[in-house]
């Protein structure tokens, strides 16, 4: 779960949305939810993929609010009056690991900037002639684990899941008419992107 501790997520009990946002906020209104009726059916899901999360509730509210806050390090909670420290800014950068192959380390130590410049640089001309497939692509990825979930026993189904990859949204609003309107609502909101955070 950590890595999608921080992100946005959607809160389901039954069919209805109870609570959208910050992790922190709707595993408050989970857990409210579930004080309220021990027995609720709910469901909550990373706005970021589309699939069920799972909470701990265990604590108090601070305890739980907490548990899902960022951590303190992270950007958006610094603010630019903060002294820096000594050293190069932080710009985000994540070090991960790169296998490739001789030739290619071969030819990235003749490149001028060193390795790393080199493959970012290349990684953004790849996103830019990508055109959006990408993000159009991963958007459909995340609705339809949304509706596979949420749908995959109502009326249209398949159909509106062969729209959804088509990129049809008005065959995919046709075949899912008969869904409840917050499963609609939701569906819609994973495929545009809307409120979603690096969506």
């Amino acid at each position: 779960m950590s890595g999608t501790a921080f992100r946005p997520s959607t809160a389901f009990h039954d069919t209805n949305s109870i609570a959208s946002g910050s992790l922190a906020n709707v595993a408050l209104a989970v857990k409210a939810t579930l004080a309220a009726d021990p027995a609720a059916a709910i469901l909550v899901f990373d706005d970021e993929t589309g699939k069920v999360v799972d909470l701990d509730l265990r604590g108090s509210d601070a305890e739980i609010a907490a548990r899902y806050a960022p951590p303190a390090g992270d950007a958006a909670a610094t603010t630019d009056d903060a002294p820096r420290g000594r050293g190069r800014p932080k710009l985000g950068v994540v070090a991960r690991e790169v296998t490739l192959l001789p030739r290619h380390w071969d030819w990235l130590a003749l490149q001028p900037g060193g390795a790393s410049q080199v493959l970012r640089r290349l990684v953004d001309e790849a996103r830019k002639a990508d055109g959006g497939r990408s993000r159009a692509r991963a958007a459909q990825e995340r609705a339809y684990a949304f509706i596979a979930t949420m749908a995959g026993d109502r009326e249209g189904f398949e159909e509106a899941s062969r729209a959804l990859f088509a990129g049809d949204g008005a065959r995919f609003a046709e075949h899912s008419r008969t869904w409840p309107a917050d499963i609609r609502a939701h569906a819609a909101k994973l495929l545009t992107g809307d409120d979603i955070i690096g969506g």
